[in-house]
């Protein structure tokens, strides 16, 4: 694979792309839903793509998180990181759950 692709493939976060190319998949003693949220939290911290909170918002929730937890995330990393991270984040998580802030709530 070349390096476009190889930059297409990252900037889309393909499905452990990066993990792989950095001999990251070792998780070590977390179990993958401690370790997605986690990763979510960071996501928050360094203001991460859109992409990015999508994958990781996958892998929480296929690894037992709910919806509700992943909200609690970015609320709980709020004092450290800051409120417009946080704000910044919202709308990225909840593309990544499904839906956009903009629309109506019912």
């Amino acid at each position: 694979m070349d390096y476009r692709q190889r930059l297409r493939r990252m900037a889309i976060n393909e499905q452990g792309l990066v993990e792989s190319e950095a001999g990251l998949s070792e998780l070590g003693v977390l179990d993958p839903k401690t370790l997605a949220l986690a990763r979510l939290a960071a996501l928050v911290a360094i203001g991460g793509a859109g992409p990015s909170f999508g994958e990781q918002a996958t892998a929480a929730v296929s690894a037992g998180a709910s919806a509700d937890e992943l909200v609690d995330v970015i609320v709980g990393v709020a004092s450290i990181v800051g409120v417009p991270r946080v704000v910044a984040a919202a709308p990225r998580l909840a593309l990544a759950l499904g839906f956009d802030v903009e629309d109506p709530v019912d």
